[in-house]
């Protein structure tokens, strides 16, 4: 299966949810891929805390290994780098690879990052190295660019390659729990030139492919929120249900939330993965958290959630 994670805007965490998303699923014995497609700002090595590819692997001058995503997909090279994170990462509590655990493998992009122009084969590229690895791994996570980027584009234009008849493909939309991203989140995927919309390079076939993630989502009868005064309190609880009522209007209401990451202080200072350590040992981060990532990860393979409404 490949999974394509995008979002309305910036900030949303999408990145820090689908890493953790990718640890939950290797944690369970799935051999997982994650390809950082945010061409602009190539982090995703930061999250896995692997330090020599924080912002995307250096760009060796005339070598051909070492390489990221962004020489793959401009024809410099014919294969990117491959990181993997049980044997890269420097967070000693996950070195080594997992009893019973499966492979996590990060594919970045280049060092700076940054847009670029197409160039002729990007599409045939991108497929071929779709299907290659959707051949080789349970689950492959590719983390798109905010937006309707160059990054969306380019992947709605390779899902048509007859390279990949018959692979399986979802869409994850994430979207902070405010007013402003709703809208957004919606336009994105629904508006007409969204990417189910009726504009040139949309998804094919139905929504059914398409689940949004909510992020951020405070809680307004959680026990931490137990200093704020009883107005507060209820001023929550009303824009909650404002929030709800407007995710309804707009098509991301419950039946199309596959679903929500809690407001987490911990990830509010630094993105990056939630161990069972962070919980239960250090406790410096929520038990809720860590679950809702877990709840995601099996929702992702759970065919009644991705039937068609």
């Amino acid at each position: 299966m490949i999974v394509f994670a995008t979002s309305d805007k910036g900030g949303t965490g999408r990145s820090v949810t689908v890493s953790n998303l990718a640890y939950r699923r290797a944690l369970q014995g799935d051999d997982v891929c994650y390809l950082d497609f945010d061409f602009g700002s190539p982090t995703s090595g930061a999250i896995f805390h692997i330090n020599d590819a924080a912002r995307g692997i250096p760009k060796l001058r005339n070598a051909t290994e070492g390489r990221g995503l962004h020489s793959y997909v401009q024809g410099e090279i014919s294969d990117p780098a491959r990181l993997d994170v049980w044997r890269t990462t420097e967070r000693l509590e996950m070195r080594g690879n997992p009893t019973s655990g499966g492979r996590l493998v990060l594919l970045p992009g280049n060092h700076g990052g940054g847009e670029f122009p197409r160039v002729e084969g990007d599409v045939k590229r991108v497929a071929g190295l779709f299907r290659t690895l959707d051949q080789e791994f349970a689950l492959c996570i590719v983390d798109l660019s905010a937006g309707r980027s160059y990054a969306t584009d380019l992947v709605l234009e390779a899902i048509r390659s007859p390279l990949l008849k018959g692979v399986e493909f979802r869409w994850l939309v994430f979207h902070r729990w405010t007013k402003q991203h709703i809208i957004a989140a919606s336009g994105l995927v629904f508006g007409e030139n969204g990417i189910l919309g009726k504009g040139t390079k949309s998804i094919p076939d139905s929504g059914a492919l398409v689940r949004f993630v909510r992020t951020a989502v405070v809680d307004p009868d959680s026990s931490q929120l137990s200093g704020l005064r009883p107005a507060q309190v209820a001023w929550l609880r009303r824009c909650n249900r404002e929030l709800q009522e407007l995710a309804g209007k707009h098509g991301l209401g419950h039946t199309m939330m596959l679903g929500e990451i809690p407001l987490e202080p911990m990830l509010q200072w630094r993105e990056q993965l939630v161990l069972d350590d962070d919980v239960y040992t250090r406790q410096v981060a929520n038990r809720d958290t860590l679950e809702a990532f877990e709840s995601l990860a099996d929702r992702l393979f759970d065919k009644k959630r991705w039937e068609t409404l």
